[in-house]
């Protein structure tokens, strides 16, 4: 069927205003499917190093439950290591292991413990930074705190 010559005519262009918006529909479905995976990677990062921190809390406390003796010697203020190598009493090597390794696993790690003597339960606190969520290079704070009886 051959249309007549004013009808052809009037299709001019229409075809590409067709592709150019459904190019604007991909481009933004991409973009957005870009920055989703984007926070899934942010997501799986932070769960990974609140994982971290609790493996850490568990070490800690198994290690003053080998020494329940001098639970008190592991009492201390959030910190990172030390300097140089601790290497007596029991409570202050395995604080500084215990904090070199939070050091090493999460960026700026740094780990404490209080313990209450009359009750036995003990609270232990790691705190990390994480980088924020916008494009900036602003630093959050995550805090990870577990209390246990021992």
């Amino acid at each position: 069927m051959r249309y007549p010559f004013f009808l052809r005519r009037c299709q001019h262009g229409v075809g590409l205003i067709e592709v150019l918006v459904t190019l604007l529909i991909l481009s933004t479905a991409l973009l957005t499917l870009g920055t989703m995976q984007n926070r899934s990677l942010q997501f799986n990062q932070s769960a990974y190093m609140r994982s971290q921190a609790n493996v850490f809390a568990y070490d800690i406390l198994d290690r003053m439950r080998v020494n329940l003796r001098n639970i008190a010697s592991y009492h201390s203020a959030l910190a990172g290591p030390a300097a140089s190598a601790v290497t007596s009493p029991l409570a202050a090597v395995d604080l500084n292991a215990w904090r070199t390794n939070i050091y090493r696993a999460l960026p700026d790690g740094k780990g404490g413990v209080s313990c209450v003597a009359a009750t036995s339960i003990c609270t232990v606190t790691i705190t990390w930074k994480e980088l924020s969520s916008n494009d900036e290079d602003t630093e959050n704070v995550s805090e990870f705190t577990y209390s246990a009886r021992l």
